[in-house]
């Protein structure tokens, strides 16, 4: 009983959100209540603890709101500049087929936001972009969730590793590259395929009842590009570390991938645009503004999320010039959150918004309305994803109880590790999966389950490395379904309301590069 009752974070959800549609705001409220309920009945926690808990959900609620506003901000800016139909007109110049299109902006241009920001952040930027190229609103959200997956193991330059790690025995710089070396090297057979993956779900899911042929096409320059992303990330690894993989490996085939599309090589000689919104208009009005001009501001927040991250002195400045981080909520030394303001991806895409207006020359004017329009699109958000924050907070820290309970994500892993030994390196991906799934973090799913993954390992004499592998991608993955990145990514597409619709089509490649982690480690295992 205590196994269901701890699993009702999980299947609540799926059965409001996915069964029956319900919008996130409704189901996630009746999901944390019902979390709640059980955490105090069954689990033994206080109501100090449980009330501390529902505080850390909203202070945590306004650090994502503020990643959302800088994501929306910088889009609606880029409208009322210009730079938006510019970047539109460059992209139908290297390719007008939206299978392409997608790769670049979701899969590539994504994995760079991955490789300096983290934090859900690639699908809320990704996610207006392919608006703007005129992707309807259900096609943005779904891809741009899906596409941000194999570069999370070293999103925000390595967190995933270093922090999630960091409770290891014998953790340190040199243990980290060896993961990361694992990672890349079990990728190499995993996330090769989720390009072509990520385009099969495009046509089956948004193309005029054609599904898979119309993919099938795309596969040999899906599998290039696939095996190039994964190839450069195992060699990086093994060059310069685990910090910059997602950076380099995304820069480097960025480059290729641009000048194949353009050239059209290994692509179908026919364009796919079935996805298209039918109230999309492309402006054939040539514009005066330059391509690099256009792209200015994002290339910006790239930079600045890289120098604040790599750079000594201004790491520290960004992260203590203003912190609006709560600790100690209620006095309960165990529950805190976060918020470094000049260091969240929210302030940097706002300053990147601003700095928009210099480098395109335009009024603030242009801002002042992106301001107004970004503060509207998310109105409605802001319950969603306190509704959702609030079960995941009470789920992570129910191991603060009375009843000597280990919490409820550990008490499934536990669980789990306790009777499916046998076949571990198959279920490893996806106990990071459903880290995931309910924290909304790879790094919180890898710090929480990594030491049961290590322990079952050594237990039943696997390589703990590449269990740890295994993993670290399967949180990968299970950012694909995670609810409050779901919450964000439909909020940033205006589709508030439809969480449960975008987690339907989702979940099944979530649950394909599930399967393909454990076969790869399979492989690493008895091959290798």
């Amino acid at each position: 009983m205590l196994l269901i009752a701890a699993l009702s974070a999980i299947i609540v959800p799926f059965i409001t959100l996915v069964l029956l549609k319900m919008p996130a705001t409704k189901g996630m409220t009746i999901s944390a209540l019902i979390v709640i309920i059980i955490s105090y009945a069954a689990w033994g926690m206080q109501t100090n603890i449980i009330l501390s808990s529902l505080l850390q959900a909203g202070h945590k609620t306004l650090t994502i709101l503020w990643i959302l506003f800088g994501a929306i901000i910088i889009l609606n800016t880029l409208r009322h500049t210009g730079a938006i139909n510019r970047i539109n007109q460059g992209f139908h110049i290297i390719s007008e087929d939206m299978r392409v299109q997608a790769i670049i902006v979701a899969f590539l241009f994504g994995s760079l936001i991955e490789g300096a920001s983290g934090f859900g952040t690639p699908a809320m930027v990704t996610g207006p972009l392919m608006i703007a190229l005129g992707f309807r609103p259900l096609a943005a959200a779904t891809i741009a969730l899906i596409a941000d997956s194999t570069a999370v193991p070293f999103g925000a330059v390595g967190t995933p590793v270093a922090v999630g790690l960091s409770n290891i025995p014998g953790a340190s710089v040199p243990f980290f590259h060896q993961i990361a070396q694992q990672v890349t090297l079990q990728d190499l057979f995993a996330g090769t395929f989720i390009p072509f993956i990520l385009v099969a779900i495009l046509t089956t899911f948004f193309g005029k009842g054609n599904g898979i042929k119309a993919a099938l096409p795309m596969l040999p320059w899906t599998l290039f590009i696939g095996i190039l992303y994964t190839g450069s990330a195992f060699v990086y690894a093994g060059l310069v570390g685990y910090e910059f993989v997602s950076i380099l490996a995304s820069l480097t085939v960025l480059l290729v991938a641009t000048f194949t599309a353009k050239k059209g090589w290994i692509l179908p000689k026919t364009d796919w645009q079935e996805a298209m919104d039918e109230a999309f208009e492309l402006d054939s009005t040539p514009s005066k503004m330059g391509l690099l001009t256009a792209w200015a501001p994002y290339l910006v927040v790239v930079v600045l999320l890289l120098l604040t991250r790599i750079i000594p002195w201004l790491n520290r400045f960004t992260r203590t010039a203003l912190d609006f981080s709560w600790n100690n909520i209620l006095g309960i030394d165990a529950i805190n959150s976060s918020w470094l303001f000049l260091y969240s991806p929210g302030s940097i895409l706002t300053i990147a918004a601003l700095l928009a207006l210099l480098i395109q020359r335009k009024p603030f004017s242009a801002f002042t309305k992106a301001a107004k329009e970004s503060v509207s699109t998310m109105r409605a958000t802001g319950f969603a994803l306190l509704a959702t924050l609030t079960m995941v907070q009470v789920f992570s820290n129910s191991g603060l109880n009375a009843n000597d309970l280990a919490s409820m994500p550990q008490y499934i892993a536990l669980t789990f590790a306790n009777n499916l030994g046998s076949i571990w390196i198959f279920v490893a991906p996806f106990l990071g999966e459903l880290g995931s799934f309910i924290t909304g973090s790879a790094t919180v799913s890898t710090l929480t389950f990594a030491p049961i993954q290590y322990s079952v390992a050594n237990h039943i004499h696997l390589d703990h490395n590449i269990v740890l592998a295994s993993q670290l991608l399967g949180s990968g993955a299970g950012n694909m379904i995670c609810v409050h990145n779901v919450v964000a990514a439909s909020a940033v597409v205006g589709l508030t309301g439809k969480e449960g619709e975008i987690i339907q089509k989702t979940l099944v490649p979530a649950i394909i590069y599930g399967l393909l982690i454990g076969v790869s480690g399979f492989i690493a295992i008895h091959f290798l």
